[in-house]
């Protein structure tokens, strides 16, 4: 999943980036509510990890807004703020979950593990032709071998199949595969692109992913879920 996470805490933010990229997914880092909320508005986030007490908006403020803009992205709060009532006024507002400070890195990524298992309510399998992604075990097999693949190798992957038979350029898949702090201008999409097909399309049957020169790359097959 791209997260974007929204603390003022910076030792703290980095902590928990470096625990989601480890775990696979993309961080994004704001520290204060307004830039967070900005982010949130203009790129297609699949989680939002949310501190409560921010400068600029605060995070009662920041998922108001979120809701009047009709973002439907879940929301995990977190907060020192341990009363019932500022969880109830969090959870009304519309977050999914509230986690409490001081928290266990292992906690927080349990709770984003539980989001991303309810993201993935259609099933947590894809298959297109011979290629199976298991999206919880982070595990790829073509024709029943498995295939090693590197975190962000997997994230172009998993882009690429949920996207399958669209075309996509090289700026969505920055945008969805990469953090913000991206060199727009470097050739990184297409190495790790070249790296994937050799793993994917080489020495199994009919390659799957193409290019589209002067477009992107496309994904194609028929895509089932389980």
């Amino acid at each position: 999943m791209r997260i974007l996470v929204i603390e003022d805490e910076i030792k703290l933010a980095n902590f928990i980036c470096d625990a989601l990229s480890q775990a696979g997914h993309v961080c994004d880092h704001f520290a204060n509510g307004t830039e967070g909320l900005n982010a949130a508005m203009v790129i297609d986030y699949d989680l939002v990890l949310l501190d409560l007490m921010l400068p600029s908006l605060n995070g009662f403020e920041v998922i108001k807004n979120m809701q009047s803009f009709g973002s439907t992205t879940p929301v995990i709060m977190m907060s020192a703020l341990n009363d019932t009532e500022h969880v109830i006024q969090g959870l009304d507002l519309g977050a999914v979950d509230y986690i409490k400070k001081p928290f266990d890195l292992g906690e927080l990524l349990a709770r984003v593990r539980a989001a991303q298992r309810r993201h993935l309510q259609a099933g947590n399998k894809l298959f297109v032709e011979d290629l199976e992604l298991d999206l919880l075990s982070r595990e790829a097999q073509r024709e029943g071998k498995k295939i090693p693949l590197s975190n962000r190798e997997f994230a172009l992957l998993e882009y690429l199949v949920t996207s399958a038979n669209k075309v996509l350029t090289k700026s969505q898949i920055l945008d969805k595969v990469w953090d913000i702090n991206h060199d727009p201008g470097s050739n990184i999409v297409e190495v790790h692109m070249s790296l994937l097909r050799k793993k994917i399309d080489k020495n199994f049957g009919p390659p799957l992913i193409h290019t589209i020169i002067g477009r992107g790359y496309i994904l194609k097959g028929n895509v089932t879920k389980n």
